[in-house]
């Protein structure tokens, strides 16, 4: 009988999870939606194109074409699609791998650099708007909370 209410707190907690889980599903998606629509009407851009470019900021000396789409957990196809595009358009530059003629890196041009750093400036702009009601307070204890659970199921 001291199992029951074990069993019934564990239920409470489960259910309590699950409800946290779609509260943050549906403020991730909605965000999503909103930067998607921003991009597009204001940059005429895409957000996978912002997630290439911004990816790429980080590593100025490039990325190959794996570890770009192991980045941002898309398929390589996705990202070579991509890149070309950006390419075509003087923002990403392809270089030829020393020692390995079928690699190439991807790497952002002057051109891209500063394109990033415009839609960047929004795109921060834009988050701090949409998620204007939290304070910084808040943000930072929900960060600890994210990185917690994070680090748990990493662990597991």
């Amino acid at each position: 009988m001291t199992t029951q209410p074990f069993a019934k707190e564990q239920e409470a907690l489960s259910k309590s999870r699950l409800r946290l889980w779609l509260r943050i599903l549906k403020l991730s998606s909605g965000i999503e939606t909103e930067l998607r629509r921003r991009l597009r009407e204001e940059h005429s851009t895409t957000l996978p194109r912002f997630d290439v470019l911004s990816a790429l900021s980080r590593h100025p000396e490039g990325l190959k074409m794996s570890e770009l789409s192991g980045h941002l957990r898309v398929s390589n196809g996705n990202v070579t699609g991509i890149v070309d595009r950006l390419s075509e358009e003087g923002l990403v530059l392809r270089v030829a791998v020393h020692g390995d003629r079928r690699a190439q890196l991807a790497r952002l041009t002057q051109k891209g650099h500063e394109t990033f750093a415009t839609l960047a400036a929004h795109h921060e702009i834009w988050i701090d708007e949409l998620l204007r009601n939290v304070t910084r307070e808040d943000a930072l204890h929900l960060m600890t909370l994210l990185d917690t659970a994070t680090r748990k199921q990493e662990s597991e």
